[in-house]
């Protein structure tokens, strides 16, 4: 179960978020747009709606697909990232403009799914090692312990008694009375067990985490090439591996590493070998097709109609192929076959060329929420650089820090990036909030270049520390345009 800490001692746990709620965390990174906010929160929410009602009535319950309209650097984008982190169901993010029409060199809109697929196996695996958590760890170090202290003692040894006193160094001269050979066979059974514990004991308060082991790890390489067919390139790369076991991995190879290197790979070998890989992928087909959302990004870039002109391949032709996965179909991924009916789709491009009407009707029905995002304003710019967790503020404060170095930023100097920012972006291209990350990053150059040397010194950059490093380039348009 995914929680979020809204704020100390609080946890949320997000299928329980109402959409005030999920619209609180998000405001927590994306300053204004809360018509978008609203749109996704909704969305969210009813994913949950829909799993609280009887099998029947949910099958018919299709999900409203969101198409967000903007032009570039007002948050589409961020509000996606942030979307990914807060959703517990499988979340990803691609770029619609590198999708090619199918019987072209380029990846097919079906592949979206199958990397999707890809990230809920990884969460489902991730969770399953942890359920596995403990039981691995106790054969991890049953296995450890058999490589510091082997079941047969190296010839010439003679009994455990005598490996246990052979190690002397490590054991602090604790088994040195048992160095005689040739006991029993129960003395020997014995002494093992006596001399395990005593390594047990020190494995566990990490006396030996430095100690050299050898221990056998899987070949991962394998021979790269590529083959075209209809489930894709990366498809044909696993189904030959699980054809040809012996030519693309499966081999082994021993490898020395320390003790505490040791323990992470062995736990890893170890949970990999409780988990049911079948019940894995079981698990993580469902959730995809449940819970899985995409968002498609840039999909302006494969709107227009074909006109014959121009070196784009068929944009049209991508948007017939889009077409069948929004509206529900049936994907074939190497875990097995993924309906696609209940995924929701989250859609955004600035439209600046192209309008909405441009891609082909079916496929805009199959966006029926359309949120416009408003454009950023200088009030937008001073929030922006002041309110949100991750702040560019508070970034570069950070940053400097390590080097013992002190910034503080005024309320005069925000409001006077914020009003450059605007000037700059309404005298070249309107690139947005993404503005603001050129001019911080020239106007601390010199500061982050000399901070080595900085070491105790306090920095307060106000209005007119801004003007003196930005003043003169903001008032330059063309050397604006190459700089800004």
């Amino acid at each position: 179960m995914v929680e979020l800490s809204a704020e100390p001692g609080l946890h949320v746990v997000l299928e329980d978020m109402t959409p005030r709620q999920i619209v609180a965390e998000l405001d927590k990174f994306v300053v204004g747009q809360s018509r978008a906010k609203r749109s996704v929160a909704i969305a969210l929410r009813n994913r949950w709606r829909r799993q609280q009602l009887p099998g029947e009535i949910a099958e018919e319950i299709l999900p409203k697909n969101i198409l967000m309209i903007g032009p570039t650097g007002v948050g589409k984008t961020e509000i996606a990232r942030r979307l990914a982190r807060l959703a517990k169901a499988p979340f990803i993010k691609v770029e619609a403009s590198k999708f090619t029409e199918v019987g072209y060199v380029g990846r097919d809109v079906e592949s979206m799914v199958r990397d999707l697929v890809d990230i809920a196996v990884a969460m489902v695996r991730e969770e399953k090692r942890g359920a596995v958590q403990e039981p691995a760890a106790a054969r991890a170090e049953e296995r450890l312990l058999e490589l510091l202290v082997p079941s047969r003692p190296p010839i010439g040894l003679g009994s455990y008694g005598r490996l246990g006193g052979s190690l002397g160094s490590l054991e602090d001269d604790e088994n040195g009375e048992g160095g005689e050979g040739g006991g029993s066979g129960e003395k020997e059974a014995d002494d093992l067990a006596r001399t395990r514990e005593k390594f047990r004991a020190k494995l566990r308060a990490g006396a030996l985490d430095q100690r050299k082991v050898q221990i056998e790890v899987e070949e991962t390489s394998f021979p790269s090439f590529e083959m075209f067919t209809p489930q894709g390139v990366e498809e044909v790369g696993v189904n030959i591996k699980d054809m040809l076991p012996g030519l693309f991995g499966g081999r082994r190879r021993k490898q020395d590493v320390t003790v505490a290197e040791a323990r992470e790979i062995l736990l890893q070998q170890e949970a990999e070998k409780l988990i049911d890989r079948t019940q894995v992928a079981r698990e993580a087909r469902r959730r995809v097709e449940q819970g899985g959302m995409i968002f498609l990004d840039e999909i302006d870039k494969i709107a227009g109609r074909e006109g014959g002109r121009g070196p784009d391949v068929s944009r049209e032709g991508v948007q017939r192929d889009l077409l069948p996965i929004v509206e529900g179909t049936t994907v074939s991924t190497k875990y097995g076959m993924v309906k696609t009916d209940h995924i929701l789709f989250l859609a955004a491009g600035a439209f600046h060329v192209a309008k909405p009407s441009d891609l082909i009707p079916e496929l805009q029905g199959r966006f029926p929420i359309r949120v416009e995002l408003d454009p950023l304003t200088e009030a937008d710019f001073v929030r922006i650089l002041s309110e949100p967790e991750t702040a560019l503020t508070k970034q570069y404060r950070a940053l400097l820090s390590t080097e013992g170095l002190a910034v503080t930023f005024t309320a005069d100097a925000i409001a006077e990036i914020a009003r450059l920012a605007v000037e700059v972006n309404s005298s070249t291209e309107n690139i947005g909030a993404r503005r603001l990350a050129t001019l911080m990053e020239r106007l601390l150059e010199e500061v982050s270049f000399e901070a080595p040397d900085m070491r105790g010194v306090e920095l307060t950059v106000d209005a007119a520390y801004v003007q003196g490093a930005l003043a003169d380039i903001v008032k330059d348009r063309d050397l604006s345009r190459y700089v800004l």
